[in-house]
């Protein structure tokens, strides 16, 4: 596969560029690995479609999944406690999820509610996101998931890797794709989300 389209928010390509050239090149190196042609083993039964042969979203998963953990990228999680006062929620952010606990305790939570979000592949604070799901899967990676790791201290940088149209034209429907996605990160404002992100448009 190749990278068709790249869009980088809030400087996210060029801090890649500037403090991790060599992660950026794995990232490249990964995507080029992957043969398209290989993962065209879904037959559709849909009404449009009906017999044609479509990319498969989890062979491509397994795939990606093969090359991060052969270049020793690994699966990591935030756990954090849950409170609905805003001052505690920023006081307790940066702590371990064991000290917020105590900490929302010791301020009247009686009982904090824990949580937690993984991703799927991190290397030197940079997560990197394959996403060839349902749009859903897509804004909550973007919104919410690079979101926490970020201001936990986890990542410095989100990579979010999706098919482009071109490509998402030949799968199932409901998958997300990079131009779409790219126009809703766009329409939010250049500040939202508050974390830097590197949206990296794929096909064959």
């Amino acid at each position: 596969m190749k990278i068709a389209q790249r869009y980088s928010h809030l400087n996210g390509e060029e801090y890649l560029i500037v403090h991790h050239s060599e992660l950026y090149k794995e990232i490249e190196s990964v995507i080029e690995s992957i043969d398209a042609d290989s993962l065209k083993t879904k037959v559709s039964k849909e009404k449009r479609k009906a017999g044609n042969a479509l990319f498969a979203p989890k062979e491509i998963n397994k795939a990606f999944g093969r090359e991060f953990d052969a270049r020793e990228w690994s699966e990591s999680r935030y756990s954090y406690y849950i409170t609905l006062d805003r001052d505690l929620m920023q006081q307790s952010i940066p702590m371990p999820a064991k000290e917020q606990k105590k900490f929302l305790i010791e301020n009247g939570i009686q009982e904090p509610i824990y949580s937690y979000n993984q991703t799927d592949f991190v290397k030197e604070k940079i997560a990197v996101e394959v996403q060839f799901g349902k749009y859903a899967f897509v804004a909550f990676d973007l919104f919410v998931k690079h979101m926490l790791f970020y201001s936990g201290g986890v990542i410095n940088l989100g990579v979010e890797i999706l098919p482009t149209k071109k490509m998402q034209s030949q799968m199932s429907s409901g998958v997300a794709y990079y131009e779409g996605e790219v126009y809703n990160v766009m329409r939010q404002g250049r500040n939202s989300p508050p974390v830097p992100l590197l949206i990296l448009g794929i096909e064959p």
